[in-house]
This record gives C-alpha cells, sequence and structure tokens, in this order.
C-alpha cells in the first residue's frame, strides 16, 4: 500500500506542526500529560499537553518532564480564561514551545501578540466562518474546526457542517484542522479530500496503553456506545456554560446541581460572573480528576466524544497511528483507483 497520496494531503499541515502525521491529539485535561503527549509525538504524531487549571510552577515541570521523554515537538493548550494566562505564556515561551493552542473563547487582548512575539505558532478554535475570519486577522497561525460530537467542551454544530462551512472558505489562507468524533482513518482521508490540513482526535487516545487514566476510566470507554455520550444541561440563561460532552452518569447529576448552586451565589451577588464561570471550570477540573486518576466512574465526569464506541481495547499508540494512517490511506487508493 503506497501512501504517497495521503502524504502529499497531510504534507502542509505536517510542516506546520515539525511532525511525520498531520495527527493532532485532542488536549484532555489530567490525561495529555507527559506520558500521552510524548508517546504521540514519538509516533509520529503532535502531543498537546492539557494545562487546563494548572498553575505556571506545575505547567514548567509538565513541559520540562515532556521534553525529557521525546525530542520532538509538541504543543500546549492554554484556557483562555485562566487567571494567570499570560505568566503561563511566559513559561511557554522560556521552554521554546513551538505551538500554542488558545481554547475556551475569544483570546483576550495582547494575549496573541505576548505568544507571536516569543516565536511560537498560535493555533486556535474557530466554532463559526465568522470567528475564523476575525481569528484570521487578529494574526492566529492555524484554526482547529472542532463539531459538538468532540468529548469536553462543545460547541452547537456538527463536524462535518462546520467543514463545509469553514474549509472552502479558509483552507487556502492558513492551515485548518478538523475535530469532532474521528475515529477511524476514512474520515481523516474525507476531511483531508476536502481541504484540511490535518486532524484532531482526542476519545481514540484516552484509553491508549501510554494513558495514565485509570483502568476503570477505560473500562468505561470500551462498554460504551457512541448514544452515551451526551452533552450537559445549561441550566441558567445568565450563566453562559460552555456545554460539555462525557459519558452518563451520577457526575451528569452532579454538574445539574453545581450550576443551580453557582446560579444562586450569582442571584445573592455573592460573585461576579467571571468568578462563577471559574467556578464551573474548577468543578469540571475536580470532577474529571476523579474520573482519570483516582477511576471515580459513578461520581466523576467521563468525558468522552462520540466516537467512544470506536474506543473498544487499550492499544499502543504507535498501533492506533498506523492503524489511522492505513485506513486512510486505503480510503484514497480506492477513490483514485
Amino acid at each position: 500500500m503506497t501512501h504517497a497520496k495521503l502524504t502529499s494531503l497531510m504534507a502542509r499541515g505536517a510542516e506546520f506542526l515539525g511532525c511525520e502525521t498531520a495527527i493532532l491529539c485532542g488536549a484532555m485535561s489530567w490525561v495529555s500529560e507527559r506520558n500521552l503527549v510524548a508517546a504521540i509525538s514519538n509516533a509520529g504524531g503532535f502531543g498537546v499537553i492539557a494545562c487546563g487549571a494548572m498553575t505556571p510552577e506545575l505547567l514548567d515541570k509538565e513541559i520540562a518532564a515532556t521534553k525529557a521523554l521525546t525530542d520532538k515537538p509538541f504543543g500546549v493548550n492554554l484556557i483562555t480564561m485562566h487567571p494567570q494566562l499570560f505568566d503561563l505564556i511566559d513559561v511557554c515561551a522560556r521552554h521554546d514551545v513551538g505551538h500554542v493552542v488558545l481554547a475556551g473563547g475569544l483570546p483576550p487582548k495582547g494575549s496573541i501578540e505576548a505568544i507571536k512575539q516569543k516565536g511560537a505558532k498560535l493555533i486556535c478554535f474557530a466554532p463559526a466562518l465568522s470567528l475564523a475570519k476575525k481569528l484570521v486577522r487578529s494574526g492566529v497561525d492555524a484554526l482547529v474546526v472542532e463539531g459538538m460530537e468532540a468529548g469536553g467542551h462543545i460547541g452547537p454544530v456538527s463536524t462535518s457542517v462546520l467543514a463545509q462551512e469553514i474549509l472552502p472558505d479558509m483552507a487556502n489562507q492558513l492551515p485548518v484542522f478538523v475535530a469532532g468524533g474521528i475515529g477511524r482513518g476514512e474520515a481523516i482521508a474525507a476531511y483531508l479530500e476536502m481541504g484540511a490540513a490535518g486532524v484532531q482526535l482526542g476519545t481514540r487516545f484516552a484509553c491508549a496503553t501510554e494513558s495514565i487514566a485509570h483502568s476503570n476510566f477505560k473500562k468505561a470507554f470500551f462498554r460504551a456506545s457512541a448514544r452515551d455520550a451526551i452533552a450537559s444541561v445549561q441550566i441558567d440563561a445568565r450563566l453562559p456554560v460552555i456545554p460539555v460532552r462525557a459519558l452518563k452518569n451520577a457526575g451528569t447529576e452532579s454538574f445539574t446541581a453545581k450550576q443551580r448552586e453557582v446560579a444562586n451565589l450569582l442571584d445573592g451577588g455573592t460573585i461576579e460572573m467571571m468568578e462563577a464561570q471559574l467556578q464551573i471550570e474548577h468543578y469540571w477540573a475536580g470532577a474529571l480528576r476523579r474520573a482519570v486518576i483516582d477511576g471515580d466512574v459513578e461520581g466523576g465526569s467521563l468525558m468522552a466524544g462520540q466516537s467512544v464506541g470506536m474506543v473498544t481495547k487499550e492499544e499502543p499508540v504507535a498501533d492506533i497511528i498506523a492503524q489511522l494512517v492505513e485506513q486512510a490511506a486505503e480510503a484514497l487508493a480506492r477513490r483514485t483507483a
């Protein structure tokens, strides 16, 4: 099987990332840490550290530990609402991190300049064409188009619709990576043919052999089907809670209760909106840790995309990437035969 067509379609994304295969690993809090990130980069993909709620000191240690496990390029995902965002950007710069991914909303004033003046390439999420255009005008270097099939925080539009809306307009301007619900190489091939520079997958890597996720967490993924990965419900219109897709369990109900608690604090004037949002983010960080690290699959948060039904066993990262590449190459060969 020749991979010439696949290599050609992925060339732009691979060159931008500095890796062999234009497959990014989605930043999954507690999961996308040194071991998984290094394994993905070592296997030819592009690992991304999930900074999440880390302090600058913790991120500093995580980057250093990742560099000890791989000499390949990897990125760092930062959350826009983190109160120490600019300190985190400085940490990335001190370590010469080549790619920073900003997630969780539009980049705050000065953040794009702070990242780029230190020499890093900036990747941002574009949940709509209008925002994609705005981000390009702001100077971002690449976009991730992520649909609602993804795990974790999601937008309201499906991957296939976003890809059709954004790729024809933006793919000729800068590298665009497609994400959300991708579990097999045939889908990768299709998005590459539509103009994507590469793809991003999270759920497919969450249960890799190198993932530190608890065995209970992994077993929950193996048992789950696509319909088990549901989006959280917003209960108060004033609280702009970004929906989160996760496997349904008791923790799903706990989040509803947490929203009510935070809404009551807003009602009483006890907290400001920014603090309310941070409380929600910290809730997710804690709930996710309970599931991923402690193995509490009932009370914790089992963030998973709808591709979870394609995750059926624990496999080394290198095998997962090899399978995806082979499937994509075969799909492209069938179309050109």
